[in-house]
């Protein structure tokens, strides 16, 4: 069945993928990004491709911003039935190095952000007795990582974020789930080996059980399927997309 689908982050990465799987799934696609402007290219090849599909610069940390974007998505599509957030940031620092700055800004995007879609789309479903939220955490989240405190502490918090409101949700035909991704060839993760931010992509794959880089598109066939009819039984999971990596 088609619904309305809101990706956020869809403008690049793994937001991008999302948006272009739910597009093919036949959804609505509404695409948000604080890049604006790679937002629209997105929703324009959509739209080549046949799909329906609308964008708007959004800035996720900013309450007023989502709730008038998803106004005009209503307006133009109709109720949110799907919701994916994938708008994040991240940021390689030595604990002692954060700033308070840097530490509010990382929650302020990547877990407020998160809390801001999702408050604003749940009316929607309710409304329906019927929702699907995929939210996009971070195996880092599980294993810790070094020199990322603040975006770890941001990603843990996005999966019990999700846990709890999977619970609260699950009677009224909702359902709450994450994908933690692992190592996923994006710009995002090529800017970070050349900064010396992370290691050698070449060795991180040669320990990796599937001997491969994860994928958007592998992010979005999971997405795909929490976002399905077929997914109503599967609620506050952490799906880990990884590879194999035994966290």
């Amino acid at each position: 069945m088609k619904r309305v689908a809101v990706v956020t982050g869809a403008g690049s990465g793994m937001g991008l993928a999302i948006a272009r799987r739910l597009a093919g799934e036949s959804h609505d696609v509404a695409l948000f990004d604080l890049a604006g402007d790679a937002a629209e290219r997105a929703a324009a090849e959509l739209r080549t491709n046949g799909a329906s599909a609308i964008a708007a610069a959004v800035d996720v940390s900013d309450r007023a911003a989502v709730d008038d974007a998803l106004e005009r998505v209503r307006a133009a599509l109709g109720p949110i039935g799907i919701m994916v957030t994938s708008a994040g940031i991240d940021r390689f620092e030595a604990f002692t190095d954060i700033t308070p700055e840097s530490w509010e800004r990382m929650l302020a995007v990547n877990l407020t952000g998160t809390f801001h879609s999702l408050q604003a789309v749940v009316p929607d479903m309710l409304a329906a007795n019927w929702g699907r939220i995929v939210t996009i955490s971070s195996s880092s989240a599980q294993s810790g990582a070094a020199n990322m405190a603040h975006y770890v502490a941001t990603k843990g918090g996005v999966i019990g974020l999700t846990k709890s409101l999977a619970l609260e949700l699950a009677p009224r035909g909702i359902t709450v789930n994450t994908i933690a991704p692992g190592f996923i060839d994006t710009a995002m993760t090529r800017r970070a080996e050349e900064r010396g931010d992370v290691p050698n992509l070449d060795a991180i794959i040669a320990r990796t059980p599937v001997r491969r880089a994860g994928t958007g598109d592998d992010i979005a066939a999971a997405c795909a399927f929490l976002c399905s009819e077929d997914a109503g039984y599967i609620t506050g999971q952490s799906v880990n997309v990884n590879g194999g990596w035994y966290l």
